[in-house]
């Protein structure tokens, strides 16, 4: 839930969708400003015998009268002149092998939701044929385009990319299947980005860091290297330190942020030596147990007494008396 608070909280910002839709959708151009964003209820409508109950299990899917309610993460109309496409955008830590039906109906209850606004106006024209009023859709209109991207988090994803992977063709003749109609999933892997330079805003830092997040060395010097992680936008640090799956991250937030800025620096290098001191100390614990250990199954095979070797335990590591008897029962 956290991660998710995260994500939305900070994509949605509308710098932030611009320069994703510039640098995933449009190669880098710069053709979409934040002011080209109109905000959208993320909630849509599907006929409810077309979608399956199992599919949009565990999300925001429930059954209205003839309709089944569908929730993406994000949405957002985008114009570009007078016209405008619909890009929504679904975040996925998991990997979600009906990702094709899922997005086709995502994209299907869009276009429903527009003719169903359209039908209500077109049967208020006058002189329609009889096929527009039937259709609830005139001859010469047009529904606005509908894009969903998946911005996928995990370290790969090995579901299916188009609806034709998951549909068993077996035995069916060659001949039919450039009739059935495919539909292809846009799924990003944020781990397997290999160019970030197509990005203006901290998505640049956030998608690195996630990217990074898996080697601690390699985080650490690319946020020594990037003078921008020392003053992040805390919505911008908040998404990125969820997922190093570092808690103190977001712990030793408040010692290393100001103004709703966070010096990443300053915070992974306290997190990187609270760990390295753990380690050590975890080492040392180790090699004294194992010394221990040790000189318990050397006296015991000389024959030497309990209460003698007890007595030279306390005597060289100065342990308490139950933790003597601790070593004693579990060694002896």
């Amino acid at each position: 839930m956290e991660k998710d608070v995260s994500k939305k909280n900070c994509l949605a910002d509308r710098e932030r969708y611009a320069d994703l839709i510039n640098g995933l959708l449009l190669d880098g151009k710069q053709l979409v400003k934040p002011e080209d964003l109109r905000e959208m209820d993320s909630r849509t409508y599907l006929t409810a015998g077309t979608v399956g109950r199992n599919l949009f299990s565990g999300l925001s899917a429930r059954t209205r009268g003839a309709y089944r309610e569908l929730s993406r993460d994000l949405v957002k109309k985008v114009a570009f002149g007078v016209n405008f496409v619909v890009i929504g955008i679904e975040n996925q830590e998991e990997v979600h092998y009906l990702a094709p039906l899922r997005m086709l109906s995502y994209d299907a209850a869009e276009y429903e939701r527009q003719a169903r606004i359209l039908r209500k106006q077109v049967r208020k024209r006058k002189g329609i044929s009889s096929a527009e009023f039937l259709s609830g859709f005139g001859r010469a209109d047009k529904l606005k385009p509908c894009i969903t991207i998946v911005l996928y988090y995990g370290a790969e994803w090995d579901g299916s990319r188009e609806l034709h992977e998951i549909l068993d063709f077996t035995e069916i003749p060659s001949e039919l299947r450039k009739y059935i109609n495919n539909y292809p999933v846009h799924v990003f892997e944020i781990a397997g980005l290999e160019n970030t330079d197509v990005f203006r805003t901290d998505l640049k830092q956030i998608f690195e860091f996630i990217r990074c997040a898996r080697d601690k060395e390699k985080l650490r010097a690319l946020v020594q290297k990037d003078p921008a992680y020392r003053e992040m936008d805390e919505d911008a640090y908040n998404m990125a330190v969820a997922y190093t799956n570092a808690t103190e991250l977001i712990d030793v937030k408040k010692y290393h942020g100001k103004d709703g800025k966070v010096n990443m620096c300053k915070a992974l290098t306290e997190m990187l030596a609270d760990e390295r001191e753990e380690g050590v100390k975890q080492g040392i614990e180790q090699g004294i147990e194992q010394g221990i250990r040790a000189l318990i199954n050397t006296c015991k095979s000389l024959g030497v007494s309990r209460d003698k070797v007890k007595e030279g335990l306390k005597k060289n590591f100065e342990l308490t008396d139950d933790a003597l008897e601790e070593y004693l029962e579990r060694y002896w």
